[in-house]
């Protein structure tokens, strides 16, 4: 019997470490990587507020750049949403107090509860984190101050995976946040190729981290098949590409 074809599985992580670990954990499972990198991080040298009863962090670059520019909770309760998140901030020296069970910000709203009623609560992340954090928090009764540790932008050599998913020659796609899914589809404009794109997605299994991004990908066109139970991209990896297997042969 001839063996089949190994699947093509693209995603779009930062050119960092977490690439080189996608890259190894995507070979692992028996496919062949296609790293696109749209994000790329751009430090805005702030620090979160050190006068907050509540700090939220959302990431681990989040983490890394309060470390960088020696921040200190003074006695708040820091919370992080992802393990991540909250591995990055103990390997900082940080102790880390609250980590919901739901890896999101309204997992984090949720968890946190009434418990915010007339709190500071300061938010630390990028610049396209999601109104569903900080709306939820004051929703809830928090005095909410959000500080703007980086800026995600799309690098310009971003794109190779909106030709190959035009051609047909891509097997899968990981999505791990809204900006990817738009950062994606702006690189296949630039390039003249995003109905194309598309289509090419619909024909492959494309997978996504947390309901918004699923709902961003819907709203340009792209169906979603796997929505992983656990939010990170390990979780997602593993299950596309045990989705995508089953029917891939030539």
């Amino acid at each position: 019997m001839r063996e089949a074809p190994r699947l093509r599985v693209a995603f779009f992580r930062p050119d960092d470490e977490r690439t080189e670990e996608a890259v190894e954990l995507v070979e692992s499972l028996g496919a062949d990587p296609v790293p696109d990198p749209m994000l790329a991080v751009e430090p805005t040298d702030a620090a979160p507020r050190s006068d907050a009863d509540y700090v939220v962090l959302t990431s681990k670059t989040g983490a890394e750049l309060a470390a960088a520019a020696d921040w200190d909770p003074d006695g708040a309760t820091v919370c992080a949403i992802g393990d991540a998140t909250a591995a990055a901030l103990r390997a900082e020296g940080y102790a880390v107090d609250h980590v919901p069970a739901e890896f999101s910000s309204a997992g984090l709203v949720d968890s946190l509860g009434d418990a915010v009623d007339g709190a500071r609560v300061e938010v630390a992340r990028s610049d396209h984190g999601s109104a569903v954090l900080t709306d939820g928090l004051e929703a809830a009764g928090a005095y909410v101050h959000e500080t703007v540790l980086y800026r995600l932008v799309r690098p310009e050599s971003a794109g190779e995976s909106t030709e190959l998913a035009a051609a047909g020659d891509l097997d899968a796609a990981l999505f791990t946040s809204s900006l990817t899914v738009e950062h994606f589809l702006a690189a296949a404009d630039e390039r003249g190729v995003r109905a194309a794109a598309i289509e090419g997605l619909d024909a492959a299994t494309v997978g996504v981290i947390g309901e918004p991004t699923r709902e961003t990908a819907r709203a340009h066109g792209i169906t979603v098949d796997v929505v992983p139970d656990r939010a990170d991209f390990e979780a997602l990896a593993c299950a596309v590409v045990e989705d995508a297997a089953p029917t891939h042969h030539e």
